[in-house]
């Protein structure tokens, strides 16, 4: 009885640790809208130094956040991949051809915040994935945060 309680207990424990790894809209929402609070609290250069070194906060597991200059369409930070930081990617399109990039600016500009659908490379799995990102205007920072779609 003992072992089959265990066994229990530890297949709800899995079922949730893997239900955690992956995120949800809510999620991506929510950690934009923490890093826009931080972003107004401590400043640009404060949540770059945060992204860069993965703190936790914006940083958990596939889900973390990226900023773009809105202007420019500059990467600011990106935890995962700081060889594009310092570029401008704007009309570099993803592995179908979409510049979604592009249509992030363009949203950020237009409503302040959305939903945008592109394919990009899952760090979890080293994949190129379907992906769907939250963005958000902050003056002229756009904050990014996606999840994948299975």
């Amino acid at each position: 009885m003992l072992a089959a309680i265990a066994a229990i207990a530890a297949t709800l424990l899995h079922a949730s640790a893997s239900a955690a790894a992956e995120p949800t809209e809510k999620d991506a929402v929510a950690i934009v809208e923490k890093s826009a609070a931080f972003l107004k609290a401590h400043g640009k250069d404060e949540l770059i130094k945060k992204v860069a070194a993965k703190d936790p906060d914006f940083v958990q597991g596939s889900l973390y956040v990226d900023l773009r200059d809105l202007n420019s369409g500059i990467v600011l930070a990106h935890p995962f991949n700081p060889s594009i930081v310092g570029k401008d990617l704007t009309d570099v399109p993803d592995a179908s051809g979409k510049k979604y990039r592009r249509e992030i600016i363009d949203l950020a500009a237009k409503k302040g915040h959305g939903w945008v659908d592109y394919q990009y490379k899952n760090p979890g799995s080293g994949k190129i994935e379907p992906k769907t990102t939250y963005i958000l205007r902050v003056g002229d920072v756009v904050l990014e945060a996606g999840i994948y779609k299975k």
